[in-house]
């Protein structure tokens, strides 16, 4: 990347310290976060945020006047109301679709995942027939895990509220409870005809956003859930010490965004600099640059859906308006918008969109997603896989 791209880390007036800029879908960051896994599918099995992508959007209005939004919060205080809720009730109004506020609480906990890390138990949750809650994945060395938590256990309650009829995004609230390190969790678990209370204690513990391995033909799959702090880097180093002639399977389904240098440094793991996508910020133009020393040889093939957003967008784009890889899938989401946060007088924080991003072809993301060069439903991976082996990248 270039110098260019100190606005990755930007700290403007008004924007909290330490804020960075990013290109992400909080909601299902902030959903995922809470329980260290950042899903592919939610409850009802739809790629996360597909019910939401249902047809195109028209592109997003003017930038959401943030001295004005202070100032609305402000005085909503003067008169003793809710100054998040009078600033949420601006944003609405606004027509900032992506826009979005939250307390001190529920940006500490955005970040935090952002960073990679998250506080909790070390489960994820998931509905299974009936509206019961089972416990879909239990994290290595987390706290769910050293109690003797397992995947297929079914959570009865969490701190004696029953959760069967709940939503996933209001368990995973429970199971985060205040989000401290150290604070106690009772979990009522029922496995087979045995049935227990095990008290668990929250714990700071790691996402793993990529996740690789190969796979019997020599193929590198590299699946990337999010693009928080360091999965650029576990991408190029996956690319890097991969055989010779190995090709490469970057599944980016369900990826939900994430930091724009993290994509940036993903891309550089397969170009040799160059383009990687241009954006506007409060109409001043922009660039991302890709660093030199990329493998540009390797097979490629990228695999996408609705659930590919944002900053997982940007990297779609570079790769395939550079012709680097073959997309196989089905349309992304169609988030383009680049947000940054402002700290409002409450101490409460709204993410407004202040620009849109394009690929290095000139092509608008926001609203109209990106098309795969293949179209596949859901034999993708099998198609995809195909593809990469008349690449000369598999058996």
């Amino acid at each position: 990347m270039s110098a260019d791209t100190e606005h990755l880390c930007i700290r403007p007036r008004g924007v909290l310290r330490g804020a960075v800029l990013t290109l992400v879908f909080a909601a299902v960051l902030a959903t995922a976060a809470a329980t260290g896994s950042l899903p592919r599918q939610d409850a009802a099995g739809e790629p996360s945020g597909a019910s939401m992508r249902a047809g195109q959007r028209p592109p997003a209005g003017a930038p959401v006047d943030s001295a004005a939004l202070n100032r609305a919060a402000a005085a909503a205080m003067a008169d003793g109301k809710s100054g998040k809720q009078a600033a949420e009730e601006f944003v609405s109004r606004s027509g900032d679709r992506w826009g979005a506020v939250y307390d001190k609480r529920e940006y500490a906990e955005f970040e935090q995942a952002l960073d990679g890390t998250y506080t909790g138990v070390g489960l994820s949750a998931g509905r299974a027939g009936e509206n019961r809650v089972r416990v879909t994945r239990v994290q290595a060395g987390g706290p769910a895990e050293r109690a003797g938590l397992r995947t297929g256990d079914r959570l009865v309650s969490v701190d004696g509220r029953p959760v069967d009829g709940l939503s996933v995004s209001e368990v995973v609230a429970l199971l985060r409870g205040d989000g401290v390190a150290g604070s106690a969790v009772a979990l009522r678990v029922e496995r087979g005809r045995a049935a227990w209370t095990q008290t668990l204690r929250r714990a700071r513990l790691a996402t793993d956003p990529v996740t690789v391995r190969r796979l019997d033909d020599g193929t590198l799959l590299i699946r990337v859930a999010a693009f928080t702090k360091g999965a650029g880097t576990r991408v190029r180093d996956a690319v890097r010490a991969a055989p010779a002639g190995a090709g490469v399977l970057l599944d980016l389904r369900g990826n939900a965004g994430g930091l724009v240098a993290e994509a940036a440094v993903a891309a550089s793991a397969f170009l040799d600099g160059g383009l990687v996508a241009t954006y506007d910020v409060e109409g001043e133009q922009r660039a991302v640059y890709a660093e030199g020393g990329g493998d540009t040889g390797r097979p490629l093939v990228a695999l996408i859906d609705g659930g590919t957003m944002s900053a997982a967008e940007l990297l779609t784009g570079a790769l395939q308006d550079r012709g680097r890889a073959v997309t196989v899938g089905s349309r992304t989401f169609g988030k383009g918008a680049v947000q940054m946060p402002s700290a409002l007088p409450d101490g409460s924080v709204a993410e407004l969109t202040v620009g849109h991003y394009r690929t290095p072809a000139g092509h608008a993301v926001d609203g109209r997603g990106i098309t795969p060069d293949l179209t596949a439903g859901e034999r993708a991976e099998e198609r995809a896989k195909t593809v990469l082996s008349g690449l000369g990248g598999g058996s």
